[in-house]
């Protein structure tokens, strides 16, 4: 039985080119939001979900952050990446003279904030729920564009105005599926974690937490901050690590970094993306 793969939709989406990638044989199930990606999993409706979560340009995608961290206890299975070409779309026949406004995901938007500045002066950046929900929005008016990929154009049937608009060509976007368990050990793994302290702010806190890694000789590769949401100053730090949880030093690190918060989420643990070639 195919593998039933939720993923950020409409059809014609990079997340859909992702999810292809991952697994070119699977029943692809769109979902309007990346909440709605999550729920799909969380419900079974899904064996798994593809969502992006960071962009090499616009850094992280805080919808994603925050399903993991506050909506579901779901887990990071894989990761992979793609380069993000971004093309603009127009009904055929529309000349860049014509458009009034440009469609688009808030982060592709933000990834062609120059090519707009420079060549559509004149045209209102409009966010959309998706790449390819905004070729949709796009069909629908006149003196309209938006900002999607190749195959987008394809299935809708768009014209392609100008390609490779993105601010800087290279342009990655980090994509994670979502499922129930995290990965198995493979020897060139992946933790991600989620961690906050209590609401009494001492010194030395964070450097305290990370040292558990340091002294064991494990890498940090990242580290971010996100708002606790409970109160304005109270933060959830997001961070990866190398290993898999179950590697024993690994283990013992996240242990005694958990002995020391307040809340403490482990993410999963997964396979390191490799690009092949």
């Amino acid at each position: 039985m195919a593998r039933r793969l939720a993923f950020l939709g409409p059809r014609g989406t990079f997340t859909e080119e992702a999810a292809l990638r991952y697994d070119s044989q699977a029943e692809l199930i769109p979902c309007p939001t990346i909440s709605a990606v999550a729920a799909a999993v969380d419900s079974r409706e899904a064996d798994e979900g593809v969502v992006p979560i960071e962009n090499s340009l616009e850094g992280s995608v805080n919808e994603t952050l925050d399903v993991l961290v506050h909506d579901s206890q779901l887990h990071v299975r894989a990761e992979l990446v793609l380069r993000i070409a971004h093309q603009l779309l127009v009904k055929p026949g529309t000349s860049a003279q014509e458009i009034e406004v440009v469609f688009s995901h808030p982060q592709a938007l933000a990834q062609c904030r120059r090519f707009i500045e420079a060549n559509l002066a004149q045209a209102e950046p409009v966010a959309a729920l998706s790449t390819a929900a905004a070729v949709e929005e796009m069909l629908q008016r006149t003196g309209a564009a938006a900002i999607g990929n190749a195959r987008a154009a394809a299935i809708y049937g768009a014209d392609i105005l100008f390609d490779d608009i993105q601010d800087r060509k290279e342009n990655f976007t980090r994509f994670v599926v979502l499922a129930p368990q995290d990965g198995l050990p493979t020897g060139a793994d992946k933790t991600s974690l989620a961690f906050t302290f209590a609401f009494e702010d001492r010194p030395g806190q964070l450097v305290s937490a990370l040292d558990e890694f340091a002294s064991r000789g494990i890498n940090l590769t990242k580290i971010e901050s996100r708002p606790g949401g409970d109160r304005l100053g109270v933060y959830v730090f997001l961070a990866d690590v190398d290993g898999h949880h179950t590697d024993s030093v690994l283990s013992e690190a996240l242990a005694a970094v958990n002995a020391k918060c307040s809340f403490f989420r482990l993410m999963g643990s997964y396979p390191r993306y490799k690009a092949s070639g």
